[in-house]
């Protein structure tokens, strides 16, 4: 009886683990890469050589969702990032903060959280709470991971989301507290046959904003010193395919106004940006090309023409001038140069470029950029707009099933904008490889 007692409770304790076990499932994936690169003259001359670096890292990042049933996720992102050699936690070698897994025998301290949110659904209405990954307008306005909500309404050929990210936290206290920075947004898509139509508002609030620096470039920054902040954005993303052809386009208004600091008076923002672009299939790659244009302001004064976002716009394009594969300012500071990266305002810009595909597991990739500045900036007692003219090589070949070769070369011809007639200018350039493997 005993023993058949034992029987009868093991077989309870095996049907208590297991039944949860069946009910829920974890989903693990990621992205992994490896690169090696040299970056020179990203100062704009070849003197100083204070931005010159050659480097190798790795980042790891690593996504576990479980899934609780078809209505209930909880997911979570994280992210590992290591230079070889470096005794510091940061990307950047010889930064001082938690020890890093690239330096002799490893035994990081480093894990970045990057996502961590619920994802349920009640009825035809979707909700994300927590930290994610959030990206709209191309990332002219946001592309970046928030502390926020994302609720989304589906309904037959369209979805309609409503957003709320937190930016900033003041704190406690009065004082504090108003520094609270709030974007909320509605953002609905809809589908009519081949063609996609998306219009946005994103309302960007602050009852103390304290101040706003605008820097596009490499122009000098300009300070706005504020209180209240009531300012918005009203754009359109289209995307159209048709047949072998795509085409894209985005329209962004940027308005609104932030009260002057011990003032009755207020800034009022007038700006805008125009995003255009075309990608045309062939049996052997495809012809491809992009134009967009980001108003910039031509005087100080209480109209703030400059496009710019407070926080979380991230639009890649260049690879040297653009925060391409291997441009990553987190290694060293671009000084002269200071490239717009993927902070978008006070600029024209225009690409052209064909990927060709030789054989199945090759692609070669050819970019032409242009980039100039909205308007000019003064140097000495000379103005001038011209930013540079980019060429960028991509070559892409998959080693094995999942595990790819990127090789890359970019030079940038810089213009005087750019270089500001210094005697001893130089162009920089850029080359470096990369292994790459998502799952």
């Amino acid at each position: 009886m005993k023993k058949l007692g034992l029987l009868a409770l093991a077989v309870i304790l095996v049907v208590a683990f297991t039944m949860p076990a069946a009910a829920i499932e974890t989903q693990f994936g990621g992205y992994w890469r490896t690169r090696a690169w040299t970056a020179q003259n990203f100062t704009g001359e070849d003197q100083t050589e204070d931005c010159d670096v050659s480097a190798v890292d790795t980042r790891t990042r690593l996504y576990f969702t479980t899934i609780f049933h078809e209505n209930l996720k909880f997911v979570n992102k994280f992210e590992f990032d290591a230079t070889w050699g470096s005794p510091a936690g940061s990307r950047a070698a010889g930064a001082a903060t938690n020890r890093g897994y690239g330096q002799v025998s490893a035994d990081g301290a480093n894990i970045e959280i990057k996502n961590s949110y619920a994802d349920f659904n009640l009825g035809p209405v979707n909700a994300k709470v927590g930290v994610q990954g959030v990206a709209l307008a191309r990332g002219f306005i946001v592309d970046d991971d928030f502390s926020g909500a994302v609720i989304t309404y589906k309904g037959e050929g369209f979805s309609l989301p409503f957003l709320w990210l937190k930016v900033n936290e003041g704190g406690t206290g009065k004082d504090a507290n108003d520094n609270d920075v709030d974007y909320f947004g509605i953002a609905p898509s809809f589908k009519l046959g081949d063609v996609k139509i998306n219009p946005y508002v994103i309302y960007a609030y602050s009852e103390n904003m304290g101040s706003i620096s605008i820097a596009p470039g490499g122009k000098a920054p300009v300070s706005y010193a504020g209180e209240e902040l009531n300012m918005f954005y009203a754009g359109l993303d289209v995307d159209a395919n048709l047949g072998p052809a795509k085409i894209w386009f985005t329209g962004i208004y940027q308005g609104g106004d932030m009260d002057k600091a011990a003032s009755d008076d207020s800034y009022d923002f007038s700006a805008y940006l125009v995003d255009l672009g075309a990608k045309v299939g062939m049996d052997w790659g495809d012809v491809h090309g992009e134009v967009f244009y980001a108003s910039g302001d031509d005087k100080v004064d209480d109209d703030i023409d400059t496009y710019f976002v407070p926080a979380g716009q991230s639009h890649y394009w260049a690879e040297i001038m653009g925060y391409g594969k291997f441009s990553d300012t987190s290694y060293y500071t671009i000084t002269t140069s200071n490239f717009h990266a993927d902070q978008i305002g006070d600029i024209l810009a225009a690409n052209i470029g064909v990927n060709v595909k030789p054989m199945e597991k090759l692609n070669v990739a050819l970019d032409v950029w242009y980039a100039a500045y909205a308007e000019d900036i003064s140097y000495g007692s000379k103005e001038d707009d011209y930013i540079g003219t980019e060429v960028d090589l991509c070559i892409t070949y998959q080693l094995v099933k999942g595990l790819n070769l990127d090789v890359v070369g970019a030079y940038l011809f810089a213009g005087d904008a750019l270089t500001k007639d210094n005697p001893d200018d130089a162009n920089p350039y850029e080359i470096g490889t990369r292994l790459s493997l998502s799952f």
